[in-house]
C-alpha cells in the first residue's frame, strides 16, 4: 500500500520587516558619573568608545518591562495586536531565569498567547539570529507575522570597577514585526560562530558555581582572581577588548560583503549600515574596511544609549527611522557580532 504524503504549509515568496519599535532605559548616565571607580575620564571614554551617556533602567523596571514596551511600540506601528502574532522570538542573555523563557512571559503580557515563543541566546548577534529565523518561518508558510525582540538589562551584570566592558553597557529593547511580502524584503543571512574563542567575552561565574558554593564544593576559577571567585558576588561580564577588536576588524568586513552578495546586491546599493553598537571605533573601522559609498547613513545609537547587546541593532534602526536619517524603503545592511563568539548579517528593506 502506498504511504500517504504529509501535508506542508504553502510557502510564500518573501518576508519583510513591517515595523520597528524601541524602549530605552529612562536614566541617562553620563561618563562623569562612572569614571571614578575605573580611574578614567569623560574625554578618554568618548575617544575610545564614542559614548557620551548610557541608558539604564530605573529602579523597579525589569527586562520584561523593556521587552513589552518595545513589542507594543512595534505592534502599534505595524497596525497589529498581539493576537495577530504567530510566533514570538526574544534574543537576550540577561534574563536571570533559566526557565521559563522570557519569550513566553512577554507573549502572555502582549496578548499573543498561544503563539509559540522561545528565547535565543546569541548575545550581540541575537537580533540578527532572530530575524533570520523569523524570515524562514514566514517564507515557509509556518507563520504570517513573527515578533522578534532583542532585549537586555545589562545593568544587572555591571561591575562599577570593571574597565573592560561594564562602562559601555546600557539597558533597552528593540522589536521588529516580520510579515509576508510579495517581494523579498529580508536577504539571506550569513551567520556562524567560533566557540574556540568563547573565553574572549565571558561571565565571571556560572550559575552552577552558586550551587557548588551552597554544597561546599570547590568552585572552579575563571579568568578572575581566586579572591573574587570566593566572594561569589553576582556574576558580571568581562571581555578581552583588544582581542575582540582584532577579531571584528579582521573577520566582519568579509561577512558583511558576503551578506550583500547573498542578497544579489553591490555595496553601492546599500543606503544604511547598522552594525552592533559595540564601540564607535569599531563602527568607524568597519566603514573604512568595507568601503561603502560616501553618503551612507550609519547607526550610531551607542553615543547616547550605550552598548545594549542584542537590543543594539533594532534600537539603532528605530532611532534612524524616528529621527528621519533613514526612511522606509531604504536598503540596510545589519550585522551583529559578539560573545560566543557569534555573528550574523543580512540585508533588509527598512519599513
Amino acid at each position: 500500500m502506498t504511504k500517504p504524503t504529509l501535508a506542508q504549509p504553502t510557502p510564500v515568496l518573501g518576508s519583510r520587516i513591517l515595523a520597528v519599535g524601541g524602549s530605552r532605559g529612562s536614566e541617562l548616565v553620563p561618563n562623569d558619573d562612572i569614571v571614578g571607580p575605573i580611574n578614567s575620564s569623560d574625554e578618554w571614554i568618548q575617544q575610545r568608545t564614542g559614548i557620551r551617556t548610557r541608558a539604564r533602567a530605573a529602579t523597579g523596571v525589569t527586562i520584561k518591562d523593556l521587552a513589552v514596551d518595545a513589542a507594543n511600540d512595534a505592534l502599534d506601528k505595524a497596525g497589529l495586536t498581539g493576537s495577530d502574532l504567530d510566533a514570538v522570538l526574544v534574543s537576550t542573555v540577561t534574563h536571570f531565569e533559566q526557565t521559563p523563557s522570557l519569550a513566553t512571559i512577554v507573549t502572555d503580557a502582549i496578548g499573543a498567547t498561544p503563539a509559540p515563543a522561545y528565547d535565543v541566546s546569541a548575545a550581540c548577534a541575537g537580533y540578527c539570529y532572530g530575524i533570520a529565523q523569523a524570515d524562514a518561518l514566514v517564507r515557509a508558510g509556518t507563520a504570517e507575522n513573527v515578533l522578534v525582540i532583542g532585549v537586555e538589562k545589562m545593568s544587572d551584570f555591571i561591575d562599577p570597577t570593571d574597565r573592560t566592558i561594564s562602562f559601555l553597557l546600557g539597558d533597552g529593547a528593540g522589536a521588529a514585526v516580520v510579515g509576508r511580502s510579495d517581494t523579498p524584503g529580508i536577504g539571506p543571512t550569513v551567520w556562524g560562530s567560533d566557540g574556540s574563542q568563547s573565553s574572549v567575552i565571558y561571565q565571571t561565574h556560572s550559575w552552577l558555581d552558586y550551587r557548588r558554593e551552597e554544597l561546599g564544593e570547590p568552585v572552579p576559577e575563571t579568568p578572575e582572581t581566586a579572591e573574587e571567585v570566593s566572594q561569589m558576588t553576582t556574576p558580571t561580564l568581562r571581555q578581552l577588548g583588544p582581542t575582540v577588536f582584532k577579531w571584528v576588524i579582521s573577520s566582519m568586513p568579509n561577512i558583511a560583503r558576503r551578506a550583500v552578495d547573498a542578497a544579489g546586491l553591490q555595496l553601492e546599493d546599500i543606503d544604511v549600515f547598522i552594525p552592533h553598537q559595540a564601540n564607535m571605533r569599531i563602527t568607524d573601522q568597519l566603514l573604512k574596511l568595507i568601503k561603502f559609498r560616501e553618503d551612507i547613513v550609519v547607526g550610531r545609537d551607542i553615543a547616547d544609549t550605550g552598548n545594549t547587546s542584542a537590543a543594539s541593532i533594532p534600537l539603532a534602526t528605530e532611532r534612524l527611522l524616528r529621527e528621519g536619517q533613514a526612511k522606509g524603503g531604504d536598503i540596510a545592511l545589519q550585522i551583529g557580532f559578539g560573545a560566543g563568539l557569534a555573528y550574523a548579517a543580512q540585508v533588509v528593506v527598512l519599513p
